[in-house]
Order: C-alpha cells, then sequence, then structure tokens
C-alpha cells in the first residue's frame, strides 16, 4: 500500500472499463513455452499475480477471460503464463492486450486509501489562503513522479478558468478531503499555481 494513499497506477488512458480495472497489459512473449511479459500498474507489481482470473481487452476491443497458472518478478520485469497457452506462437495473441479485474475482487482499502480509478472524475475544489473556494475541475488521471501521486485536473464547465494543472497528491497538506459519496476533493491550493 502507497504511503501518499494511492495503490493502483493505471496508464494515462481510459483507466476504468465497464468490465474491471486495468492492473497491466501484455508486452510481448517470453521464450518458447507460451510465457508473456506483462507491465503491471499494481504496487508492488507482484500483486498482479495474486488475481488468478484476468480479462484480457485487445486493442480492437475484444475481450477474452483467461486463468493464469504461473508468473514471476523476470529481471525489472513480469512474467506469466496462460493456461493451455505452451506455444509461443499462440502467447502471440495475447500482446498489447490490457488486463482487466473485476471490481468486486479487488481488496478493501483502509480508510483514506484510494484507488486511482476511484479519484478519477471528481470534482476538485480549491480552498485559498482567503478562505474562498474555487472550482478547478475533474480530476482527469494521475500519474506517478517518484516522489508523490500527481492529480491532472481538467477544467471543466463552471471552473475558474480553462487552465490544466498538475497537483501533487500528498495528504493532509494539499490534498485536505476526499468525499467518493458526494464526488469532490478539496485541496488547500491557490488557484494561480
Amino acid at each position: 500500500m502507497s504511503t501518499a494513499g494511492v495503490v493502483v497506477r493505471p496508464p494515462d488512458q481510459m483507466l476504468v472499463a465497464e468490465q474491471g480495472v486495468i492492473m497491466g497489459r501484455i508486452t510481448a512473449v517470453y521464450g518458447i513455452k507460451g510465457w508473456i511479459k506483462v507491465y503491471s500498474f499494481t504496487a508492488p507489481m507482484e500483486s498482479i499475480l495474486k488475481y488468478r482470473q484476468w480479462l484480457l481487452r485487445y486493442p480492437d476491443g475484444r475481450t477474452q477471460a483467461v486463468s493464469i497458472d504461473g508468473g514471476r518478478k523476470q529481471g525489472k520485469g513480469m512474467v506469466a503464463h496462460v493456461l493451455g497457452c505452451d506455444d509461443r506462437d499462440d502467447a502471440l495473441q495475447f500482446t498489447e492486450s490490457d488486463i482487466l479485474i473485476r471490481r468486486d475482487e479487488l481488496p478493501e482499502l483502509e480508510s483514506g486509501d484510494y484507488y486511482w480509478h476511484q479519484l478519477e472524475g471528481l470534482t476538485v475544489f480549491a480552498l485559498t489562503e482567503s478562505g474562498d473556494e474555487v472550482n478547478l475541475g475533474k480530476v482527469d488521471h494521475l500519474i506517478e513522479t517518484g516522489a508523490n501521486d500527481v492529480l491532472v485536473v481538467h477544467a471543466t464547465r463552471g471552473s475558474v478558468d480553462q487552465r490544466k494543472r498538475m497537483v501533487p497528491y500528498l495528504l493532509d497538506r494539499v490534498v485536505k478531503e476526499v468525499n467518493l459519496e458526494k464526488g469532490f476533493i478539496r485541496l488547500l491550493w491557490e488557484p494561480d499555481f
């Protein structure tokens, strides 16, 4: 679990599909026995192997449910084996597909921790030093910088201006409140930043 209160690191594209949450991507084949290279968006990256049922979403939009019967760290990355796929040529069909996990399979988080997909789409309000509250827009996506996660906030109708903002996701220092029920994040942040 991240100390920044965020657990899953999805890519900067469509992050949540109706079928589940994107947790990784199959990037290439590995070896000749049907293994695949996996780029995991989970933290730690090995967490993706806890899920043995994956829904693969191919670039053309097709989906396929697969079972994983093995996996491990390999160098700086991960490799996994799809049950019943024992040939490199057969494994090629899986490359460039997103790995989705059903939302109801994700572990419950401690209070104050959120999955990225839960923060996306929330309205962002800034409390200024003068005590005013202004609408900055909505969280489009998040990025990981190494030091902390960053909210990428896009302007919407009703926001104070039409700027895109990158706001550090620092609990208590910048992020004062996350309210999933009411759909907002409240920041201590000056709109001029």
